[in-house]
């Protein structure tokens, strides 16, 4: 920039001699039309730097008064909106509405601004007006006018927030809870990668609180807790299509092999996290069908749930925990838990048949006893899939089913599941 400001300024002071080049700067001091000049070059070559920097060059000939320039250098912050609102046009409507504040800003503070000059060059008749105007004082007008507009603007934040909204209203609509992936990211692969993660994890958040409300309703149904977690599941249905289409485009793009993995890590794990909000939509279904039936369990089958849905609460924190934190030693506890929780499964299923004919239980209840244990132990089965893709995703080797089978001599493996063998034991048949 700076060698094609002094290249441009050799090549235009011959210009300092055409009567017709001083004639169109005389033009200029009237300040709608300097402003106006500004503005829309500034938004045709989208650059207030190179704009400034071509009134910097022009300076040299020695034909731009202070009284030109300071109109022109006003449209210039005008047009350097266009860019902004440029980018903005295909994004959601809060950054829509940030490049109208950015408008805002401009066109308030250059109208306050020059109306302000003007009234007092016309009442005290500013001396340096009519000086010859250099590239050093085309900055510091520059940077004056910025300085003073954003100390006089910021008391008025929340009112050009308000405008903001007014220009782009919500038309009725709730805010949306879910917001685009940006496609312009694309063409920065890596910037498109901590995005998909960033919206991930929003996702995955989602599914926990959908899952721990279903749990926490089994037993009591809360009509606003089901109907929150049929919500979840409509987000997370949304999240997955959302990011599967995202991180297929995201796959065929020249990325790093560490967002190579990254993607594939997000791919396998997506599928799991909209699996676990179906089965928290299973909960609350069998939370409602108990609470309409009047339904309920014996004191032992509740006793005996309560230590399996502890373990769901367990698995799920982790396995969540460790994707938000990438915590690999928490990731490698998971599939411990997950190996109890298929024995707890398998224990209170035999022990219920055991109830059911002994005339202990309804076959009613005993319906909705299986669906239960059947709904932990798919859950638990995703919370491993997810930890198995975290881990895995060190060596960008996804083979899931491999790494499981493994794991039986691994003595790690061995000293955590017997922990949470003893953690979750469940208490004595009566």
């Amino acid at each position: 920039l700076m060698f094609g400001m002094e290249t441009m300024s050799d090549a235009v002071k011959p210009l300092a001699d055409v009567p017709q080049f001083q004639q169109l700067f005389v033009a200029f001091t009237n300040p709608i039309l300097g402003v106006l000049v500004g503005a829309v070059v500034t938004a045709v070559i989208q650059s207030s730097s190179a704009s400034v920097g071509i009134l910097q060059a022009l300076s040299a000939t020695g034909a731009i008064s202070y009284g030109a320039a300071i109109p022109i250098i006003m449209g210039q912050n005008i047009g350097t909106c266009a860019t902004a609102l440029i980018s903005a046009a295909g994004a959601n409507r809060n950054a829509r509405r940030a490049s109208m504040v950015h408008l805002y800003f401009n066109v308030i503070g250059v109208a306050v601004f020059l109306s302000l000059y003007c009234a007092l060059d016309a009442i005290f008749g500013f001396a340096f007006a009519d000086m010859q105007v250099n590239a050093l004082g085309i900055a510091v007008v520059h940077t004056c006018f910025n300085v003073v507009a954003t100390a006089a603007m910021l008391p008025f934040n929340k009112q050009l927030e308000k405008l903001a909204y007014l220009t782009i209203p919500e038309k009725g609509k709730k805010p949306e809870k879910i917001q685009p992936l940006d496609e312009r990211l694309m063409t920065t692969p890596g910037l498109a990668v901590e995005q998909s993660r960033r919206v991930t994890l929003d996702m995955a958040r989602t599914a926990r609180t959908s899952l721990l409300a279903a749990v926490d309703i089994v037993h009591k149904y809360d009509e606003p807790t089901g109907k929150a977690v049929m919500e979840y599941e409509d987000d997370l249905d949304r999240y997955e299509d959302m990011l599967g289409t995202y991180l297929v485009h995201l796959s065929g793009k020249n990325l790093t092999v560490a967002d190579s993995r990254e993607v594939s890590k997000l791919l396998h794990i997506i599928g799991d996290l909209e699996r676990i909000g179906d089965h928290a939509v299973n909960l609350a279904e069998a939370a409602l069908e108990i609470s309409q039936k009047k339904l309920s369990f014996t004191e032992e089958a509740r006793e005996e749930l309560s230590v399996v849905e502890n373990a769901i609460y367990e698995i799920v924190q982790m396995a969540i925990g460790a994707l938000e934190t990438e915590n690999y030693a928490a990731a490698a506890r998971v599939e411990p838990l997950e190996e109890v929780v298929d024995d707890l499964t398998k224990a209170l299923k035999k022990r219920h048949i055991d109830r059911l004919q002994a005339g202990n239980c309804t076959i009613e209840m005993g319906f909705v006893h299986s669906d239960l244990l059947t709904n932990y132990e798919r859950i638990a089965d995703h919370c491993s899939n997810i930890a198995v893709a975290l881990l895995e995703s060190r060596t960008g080797n996804f083979d899931m089913h491999g790494y499981i089978n493994n794991l039986d001599s691994d003595e790690f493996f061995k000293e955590k599941y017997t922990e949470y063998k003893a953690k979750y034991a469940l208490p004595a048949k009566k």
